[in-house]
Parts: C-alpha cells; structure tokens; sequence
C-alpha cells in the first residue's frame, strides 16, 4: 500500500480520524496530535494551505502491521529476515508528478512547540546516493530558515559519510508508504541500503526523478548542501525533553515534485510514531544478538524508556549465565540501551506489572544486577552531554538457577470455566 491506499484502509476500518474544522500549523496541529496520540488524523483544512495533513500514521504496532500486511506479532521476525535478506527493488519511471514552484512556505510544515527554533519537517526520509556505496535512506529532522532553505540535524552516520564522500545533491522524500517507513528508521550496516529493505519488506519500487532514485511519495525534494552552517535548534527530541541548539549544515531546495492534490505527512516530535519508528527497528537488532548466545523468545523497546534507553528480552532459559549472557548481547545489539530486563518466557514483556513482579519475586541486586561504564546515547540528557559517557544497567529477572521453578510462578486457575455462563 502506497500513502493513499493506507489511508483509505484506515478510514475504512474506522480508524481514521477526521478533523474537518480549520488547524493551524502553528502548535494547533501538534496538540491535536499529542491529545489524540496513538490514533491516525487526517487534518482535511489547514489555514493558508490547499493540502491536507496526515499525522500518527505509526502511533501503535497494530497501525504499522496493517500498513505491511502482516499480523502485530510477525513484526519483529517479518522485520529481521528483511535485514538479513533485502532485496534490491526496481526501478520505473516517474508518473502523475507536477512539479511546484520552491518556496517550503507553501507546504504546510509544522511548529510543534513553542520551544522549537523554527518550523521542523520531522517525518522527512532522504535518500542520497553513492556510486560504490548504493542508495541510503534515513530520517533527518530540517529546520526550515528561508523560503529555499533548511539547516539538517546530521549525526556522524551514514547520511554524514555519504556527504563526506562528495554526494552534494540528494532527495527529501515526505509522504512515504509503511515498508519505508519503517526501513528508513532501520540501522543497517554502511552499504546496506534501507530501500532494498523496504523492497523485502513488501514489493517497494523506485523511480528515477531528476537523477535520483526515490521511492513512490507524495512531496519530494531535490536539494543540495551549501556548505553553510547555521544554529539549529532546540528540537523536543524523542525523551520529550529539548535538544540543545548546534551548528548544523545548510540545504537549498533546488526543485520540488508533488503528486495530484499532496498529502503533507507529520510526524510529532516526542510523540508515539516517533517512538514506534526509532524504536521498533532496533528489535531484530537486539533479538539477532541475544540468539546467539541463548533462546530468545521475544524484545520489547518499551515506551516507559523513550522507546529507545530501556528495553525487555524474553528468553527460555536453560544454563545458569543465560540472564547475564543476554544482558551483554542486549547491549551489543543496540548501543544506545541504557536499561535492560531479561525475563523467563512465562512473563509478558509487554506488560509492565508482569516485568516488575518478575523483579520483585526472582530478583537479587547483590546476585542479578549488572553495572557498566561506556558511551551510550546522546539522546539521553542525563548523560555526559560531550562524551556520551554513561552509566548501564541490566537486571537478569529470571528465576534464580539451582531453585525449584514452581516456587517461582503464579498457579493457574484451578477450573476452566466460561465467564460468559455466569454473567447475565
């Protein structure tokens, strides 16, 4: 399903929420998204713009398997085989493009709160191009500063390496189908295109548009980096607490295509799809890493942990260092985790009374708790904000080797009974 066809599935569902009344770019659309959080909006009149706005498309992982056709549970596997196996996906010509005149203050580009710096577009996917590297795609938040021009929060990734390398010119894609959003939040290794990842995810092609190789959107840009910097910021980043404000580096918009009557796709900063889509990915990651070392039953990026510092792993524990081996491997598997659980597989991970009795009745901090020193994530602001130096936790939750399982473990109901043959 490309943009329109999964909005049309929602509303079809019933899912979809209308607004009909006129919003305002300017903080109205964000509270409406932030109060409705978890569920799809189609904003249908925004103030001083003819196209509509989309927004909390991957607010749930319900949202993100109907958007791939799958059901909720398939996603961590369905997403893990796309990473070790994409696919490299076609290439067609472009079709049912116009192309519009550059002025960024045409499209209805959100401020999402009164500390931010400027109007954000945050649900941008660019894609730049290598001749030996191939096609990266990735999410890069763009603070709007003039009519053609946008200053790009860029980390020392692959985005920067594809710059560094002399790619001057890439695209801004905005309004994308499920498969590449979901990719693009994906951390493949550097010449691993996430496009190729799409493409294994469900059939994503390609077009050539003005010399670049760009998936099936609604808005896409054509820009190049000046060589300018300029201050970029503050941004409420995913932990829902400021970014500090950066020197960043500067893009003109040299051209920009729409389709027939654009969506504008927005993506609140802080809010669930931000969550969902940085910390989904991460999932096979870890799940990858812990199986090599012991049964892993399951992963849950939790939303309590910014959907990106703590996490909760499942295992089927059969030697007395699984907990601990899965501490390390949880670690190796996704370096900015900050936090990490590892529980048997009889409890629900992603239930979070499960997880703390879990810690309450099997758990020694004497006996469990791992403690470790090194660089996490700049994302987390109680971090040394220069070095990333942080302090790591695991907690092994698992029942204590040696001990009896059954002293450990809730009984069961002592009658199968149907609840519905008691109750009028």
């Amino acid at each position: 399903m490309n943009l329109r066809e999964f909005i049309d599935a929602l509303d079809r569902q019933g899912l979809l929420i209308k607004i009909k009344r006129p919003v305002d770019v300017k903080y109205e659309i964000a509270t409406l998204m932030k109060l409705l959080d978890g569920r799809p909006i189609l904003f249908e009149r925004v103030k001083g713009f003819s196209m509509p706005v989309v927004a909390n498309l991957c607010s749930s992982r319900e949202l993100i398997a109907i958007g791939l056709g799958i059901k909720k549970e398939e996603i961590i596997s369905k997403l893990a085989d796309a990473i070790d196996h994409p696919k490299e996906p076609r290439v067609v010509k472009a079709e049912g493009y116009g192309e519009m005149d550059v002025d960024l203050t045409k499209i209805p580009i959100l401020t999402h709160y009164p500390i931010d710096g400027g109007p954000y577009i945050s649900s941008g996917v660019v894609v730049a191009s290598d001749p030996e590297l191939g096609l990266n795609a990735s999410y890069q938040r763009m603070m709007v500063i003039g009519k053609d021009r946008l200053v790009i929060r860029i980390l020392p990734r692959h985005f920067d390496e594809f710059l560094r390398r002399g790619n001057k010119e890439f695209a801004i894609c905005i309004g994308n189908s499920m498969p590449v959003l979901v990719a693009s939040a994906v951390s493949a290794e550097l010449g691993r295109s996430e496009l190729s990842i799409a493409n294994a995810l469900s059939e994503t092609d390609l077009m050539d548009l003005a010399g670049h190789k760009v998936p099936r959107s609604e808005i896409i840009m054509i820009a190049e980096m000046t060589g300018e910097e300029h201050d970029e910021g503050p941004f409420l980043d995913l932990t829902e607490t400021p970014d500090i404000v950066r020197k960043q580096r500067v893009a003109r918009v040299k051209r920009i295509f729409v389709k027939k009557d654009p969506i504008y796709h927005a993506l609140l900063p802080g809010g669930l799809e931000h969550k969902i889509l940085m910390g989904m990915p991460r999932e096979p990651t870890i799940f990858r890493e812990v199986s090599k070392v012991c049964e892993c039953k399951d992963v849950l990026i939790t939303p309590g942990g910014c959907s990106w510092l703590h996490a909760a792993v499942s295992i089927k524990k059969r030697n007395p260092d699984d907990g601990r081996k899965a501490i390390e491997a949880a670690f190796k598997g996704h370096k900015s985790l900050k936090h990490v659980w590892v529980v048997d597989d009889d409890i629900n991970i992603h239930d979070p009374n499960e997880i703390e009795w879990a810690m309450a009745t099997r758990f020694q901090g004497d006996r469990d708790l791992v403690i470790k020193r090194e660089k996490g994530s700049s994302l987390d602001p109680s971090s040394e904000l220069e070095t990333r130096m942080t302090t790591k936790m695991g907690f092994d939750l698992t029942i204590p080797s040696g001990r009896d399982p059954k002293d450990f473990k809730k009984p069961e109901l002592p009658l199968k009974l149907e609840l519905k043959d008691y109750l009028e």
